[in-house]
C-alpha cells in the first residue's frame, strides 16, 4: 500500500522546497529536514537577491572628477553564481580595470557590481560582460577590460565530472579592444598572459 503523504505545512518557495523534498523520496518531517525548506528559501533569496538590487543606489553618488588617465584595476574579486541551466554554484574571481575619462568611481563599488550581477540565474559569459558595460555606461569610460576565472559545479559534480576545469571569460570594450597595448598591459597587471586573448 502506497503512504499517503501529508500536506505541506509551507507556503511559497519553502513550500516548493518541501515538495521536492518529497519527490526525491524524503520525508520533510524528520529532525534533520523540518526547517529546510525554510532555510533553502532564506539562501535562494539571497544567492538572487541581484534582481532587487539597484544600480542607482548602488553607485550612489560615488562619483568622482579625476584629471588623471592611468589604469584603475580592481583584481581578484570573488564571485559566487548560480548557473541557469542547472541551478548549481559557480564560483571564482574578476579581475575589472578601465580607464577613465575624467570620473572614477568609487572602488569599493566595483565588486559591488559584481555582485549584483553575479546573484541572479547567470551564465559566465554574460556575467563578464554586464560587468564591463556596467562600468562602461556608469563611467563614460574610454576602455574597459574584464576578466572571469570559474569553476562550475555542473561540470564538477555531474555531467563530465572534471574536478580542475576553469573557465575563463573576458570582456574588452573600448581603447582595451582597439589597442593592444591597453589590452597586454591589463593583463600582465592582472597576471595573465596576453597570448590567450
Amino acid at each position: 500500500m502506497k503512504k499517503k503523504r501529508a500536506a505541506p505545512g509551507n507556503t511559497g518557495i519553502a513550500g516548493h522546497f518541501e515538495e521536492i523534498l518529497r519527490e526525491l523520496g524524503e520525508d520533510p518531517s524528520r529532525a534533520g529536514l523540518v526547517r529546510t525548506p525554510d532555510r533553502a528559501e532564506k539562501a535562494l533569496r539571497f544567492l538572487t537577491s541581484g534582481y532587487e538590487t539597484k544600480l542607482d543606489d548602488l553607485v550612489n553618488g560615488a562619483l568622482f572628477e579625476e584629471g588623471g588617465d592611468g589604469m584603475v584595476i580592481v583584481r581578484d574579486i570573488e564571485f559566487f553564481s548560480l548557473c541557469e541551466h542547472h541551478l548549481l554554484p559557480f564560483y571564482g574571481k574578476m579581475h575589472v580595470g578601465y580607464l577613465p575619462r575624467r570620473k572614477v568611481i568609487g572602488l569599493s563599488k566595483i565588486p559591488r557590481i559584481v555582485d549584483m550581477y553575479a546573484r541572479r540565474f547567470q551564465v559566465q559569459e554574460r556575467l563578464t560582460q554586464q560587468v564591463a558595460e556596467t562600468i562602461r555606461d556608469v563611467l563614460g569610460a574610454a576602455g574597459v577590460g574584464v576578466v572571469a576565472e570559474a569553476r562550475h559545479f555542473c561540470m564538477m559534480m555531474r555531467g563530465v565530472e572534471k574536478q580542475h576545469s576553469g573557465a575563463l571569460t573576458s570582456s574588452m570594450l573600448g581603447v582595451f579592444r582597439s589597442s593592444r597595448p591597453t589590452r597586454e598591459e591589463f593583463l600582465s597587471l592582472v597576471g595573465l598572459r596576453s597570448t590567450a586573448f
